[in-house]
């Protein structure tokens, strides 16, 4: 999705109270929605990818979700079909499964609703060169250990986080619990701004075997 692309503007409570062109909805802190897509592949592992230098938000960072913002009139399953089918490159993804929604909030003014699914993928993957600068799939094992040592996604991390909870059948950080459930602040402490060059989390080659830089074709 460009910068100059339509998206809902939300209040604390996810409903819409506005438009505007994403870029303007960063630049002003406005409240949006996004979906967040958890993909595993037929042996459960968990596809971990490093963001492009030109992203928007967060760029060079490692997320072990795809997805992005969800567009204006468009409903969080609609997008989350669409950007992980976009991120990932291909076509035929059954829909994903919506597990659980969240309010991110960094504490400086960044701020989305957030939700987030997950599915599986068999079949090989294209991610889209602008997006993803190198990609892997993890076994969850190895992303565990991955999370101290890689310049994460503040977001994803939050999601992520929100997700073990789920899994382990309690209340997340902020009270969330189950699918629809809803909290206020999603922070994670990390360092917002639209943009701002996060920094990169390492070599991605260390991240696995399978794909290597410069295999999002």
């Amino acid at each position: 999705m460009s910068a100059d692309e339509i998206i809902d503007i939300v209040d604390e409570n996810d409903r819409v109270v506005g438009q505007s062109p994403r870029g303007e909805a960063y630049a002003r802190r406005l409240r949006h929605r996004c979906a967040f897509i958890l993909v595993r592949d037929g042996e459960g592992r968990i596809f971990v990818h490093r963001r492009t230098p030109t992203k928007l938000v967060f760029p060079s960072r490692y997320d072990m979700f795809v997805g992005g913002v969800v567009g204006a009139g468009e409903s969080y399953d609609e997008a989350a079909l669409r950007e992980a089918e976009e991120e990932l490159g291909v076509t035929g993804l059954p829909h994903p499964e919506h597990l659980f929604t969240f309010c991110y909030d960094d504490g400086s003014g960044l701020s989305w609703w957030s939700a987030v699914y997950e599915v599986r993928w068999e079949r090989p993957v294209r991610p889209q060169a602008e997006e993803v600068a190198w990609y892997d799939f993890l076994p969850e094992a190895e992303l565990e250990r991955r999370l101290g040592e890689w310049d994460w996604t503040p977001d994803g991390l939050a999601a992520y986080e929100r997700l073990r909870a789920h899994r382990a059948g309690t209340a997340g950080p902020s009270g969330d619990s189950g699918d629809g459930g809803v909290t206020g602040d999603g922070g994670t402490g990390g360092t917002g701004g639209d943009g701002g060059d996060g920094g990169d989390g390492g070599d991605g080659g260390d991240g696995g075997t399978g794909a290597g830089s410069g295999s999002a074709g």
